[in-house]
């Protein structure tokens, strides 16, 4: 809305107007003045409804943001959820052809309390060392102490389970006997045990070192002092010097995941900023000498590829954005692979060669404009909000049925296509009926959906494509982990290491592994590593493991 022009009124003249207001004696330049107004009166709305959501986002910025629950209700007759002749997921099917028999069962509702919940049971301890308890006073085959009868056997042995403390990195002192000959004057040293090992830090130490830095995000000089704290000290560079060891049997693992990664069928790509003191330095040596034109961004980017059944998560840190690290992955994709399905939010960074992938825009960002919103336009949100659910409720039921990709595609176009196609029409009625202003909060929220709505609806035209891109922000949570403990890299190279041993640990997580075994593995057998990165993956290693 443009800044009507200016009025210009003293107080006589403004009670004057109104004493000709009262009498119906208004003159053309009072209708004129009055226009005038009222023009301003809408334009101060609409410029305090603009200032309330710059408010509303800085708050959100500063001091966080709680998504609100939105009560389910029916959906209101004006808009095009009602419209669209869809049903919502209540109404359809139990089963779907193509869903497995044996589907999972819903969540339970928020005010249910699971069984068993907040109680880890035994199973869960999988990682836990294995003490096998013989009774103390009998055996099998005896007789029954209580009856006299009968005979003792085995059956399922109960479990119990304590939890003890260490510290991160732990120590142990051996005192080697020494002798010496009262003659000769030659000194006898007692040997290490075999089970010392023989380097002062073994691969299991590195491999919690490593996991400690880029899992937990604990900065190495914290991590220093902890260690001093419980009295096995460390320093800061010595933890590097040991990171470095694993990332140089890791690597090639690495690199070989990428190569993976390139031929997955659906990536999803966002990033997020880090700071790297070393291009920092750069950027301010550049400011000093004049030189423009230079790029000054660094980024984080998680790129997320499904291939096949495995899940592959790659981290990339720098001066290159989300969009450049896509296009240097899939310059090692096969030709013969066909175009991958892309998932991101609609930003500029995240375009790459566009030609050679099928975009796809996360329709969780179109819906999250309208929540901002949704205080000052309660129904126009609530159109749009409700419609956008239907479609997210119909994406959960097909989860749970577990739906092959055709099955899945068919039950959105049956049930989510009517909704989405009612939900486009509203809209553009909206702009054709002149009820939104276009360059307000809201006609922007409008536009964006109407805009995008292609690649927002790209579930609708590919069997495959995801709606969201929830995946690769759940993703970059590591990395702003990161950040937020350890503030920052010191050079490139170590924002490369960190990246590496990031995507592994990452990997590690969407496989079910456990990354600090994995990680010691890799370590153990770095030659074999070295030799056949394709068998040393997180999913298949332990097929490869030497027995002990």
């Amino acid at each position: 809305m443009e800044q009507p022009d200016e009025v210009n009124l003293s107080r006589q003249d403004g009670e004057a107007l109104i004493r000709r207001l009262q009498g119906d004696a208004l003159t053309a330049q009072d209708r004129r003045v009055l226009e005038q107004v009222l023009r301003w009166y809408f334009w101060l709305l609409f410029a305090l409804q603009e200032a309330r959501f710059s408010l509303k986002r800085l708050r959100a910025m500063v001091f966080g943001d709680r998504a609100k629950k939105r009560p389910q209700k029916p959906s209101s007759g004006g808009g095009p959820a009602s419209g669209g002749g869809a049903e919502g997921p209540e109404t359809a099917p139990a089963e779907v052809p193509g869903a497995h028999a044996d589907h999972t069962s819903p969540p339970p509702s928020p005010g249910e309390r699971r069984s068993g919940h907040g109680r880890w049971g035994a199973q869960a301890y999988s990682g836990a060392t294995q003490v096998v308890c013989r009774h103390e006073t009998l055996a099998v085959g005896e007789r029954c102490p209580v009856c006299g009868r009968g005979r003792l056997y085995r059956v399922e042995p109960g479990v119990e389970v304590r939890l003890d403390g260490h510290a991160l990195l732990s120590a142990v002192r051996y005192a080697l006997e020494k002798l010496r000959c009262s003659a000769c004057g030659q000194v006898f040293t007692a040997a290490v045990p075999p089970e010392a090992g023989t380097e002062k830090y073994s691969a299991r130490a590195r491999a919690v070192l490593v996991l400690g830095r880029y899992y937990l995000g604990v900065p190495l000089y914290r991590l220093e002092g902890y260690q001093a704290m419980v009295r096995v000290p460390v320093a800061d560079a010595t933890q590097w010097d040991q990171i470095e060891r694993v990332a140089d049997c890791a690597y090639p693992v690495f690199e070989h995941l990428q190569a993976l990664a390139a031929q997955g069928e659906v990536i999803y790509q966002d990033d997020t900023h880090v700071r790297i003191l070393s291009l920092m330095a750069a950027n301010r040596q550049a400011q000093a000498d004049g030189t423009s034109g230079v790029r000054t961004g660094m980024y984080t980017t998680a790129l997320v590829a499904q291939q096949g059944a495995q899940t592959i998560c790659l981290y990339f840190a720098g001066r290159a954005h989300a969009g450049e690290n896509l296009a240097a992955l899939l310059m090692q994709r096969a030709e013969d692979r066909g175009k991958p399905l892309v998932m991101s939010d609609a930003l500029a960074a995240n375009d790459a060669d566009e030609a050679a992938l099928i975009r796809c825009h996360c329709l969780a960002h179109g819906r999250r404009k309208f929540a901002e919103l949704e205080d000052v336009f309660p129904h126009e949100c609530a159109v749009v909000m409700d419609a956008l659910a239907q479609v997210f409720d119909h994406e959960e039921e097909a989860r749970l049925q577990q739906l092959s990709a055709p099955a899945r595609f068919a039950y959105h176009h049956q049930y989510s296509g009517p909704i989405m196609a009612a939900l486009k029409d509203w809209l553009a009625q909206q702009f054709q009926e002149r009820t939104v202003e276009p360059n307000s909060s809201l006609g922007k929220a409008f536009q964006y959906l109407l805009t995008h709505w292609q690649t927002l609806t790209r579930f609708l035209e590919v069997p495959g494509a995801p709606l969201e891109n929830n995946t690769a922000e759940r993703a970059l949570k590591l990395a702003i982990r990161q950040r937020k403990n350890s503030l920052f890299y010191a050079t490139d190279y170590s924002a490369y290491i960190a990246s590496m041993l990031t995507s592994l640990i990452a990997t590690c997580l969407h496989a079910g592994v456990n990354a600090l075994e994995y990680l010691v593995a890799l370590q153990e057998h770095r030659t074999a590593v070295f030799g056949a990165p394709t068998a040393w993956l997180p999913w298949n290693y332990h097929d490869n493991l030497i027995p002990p």
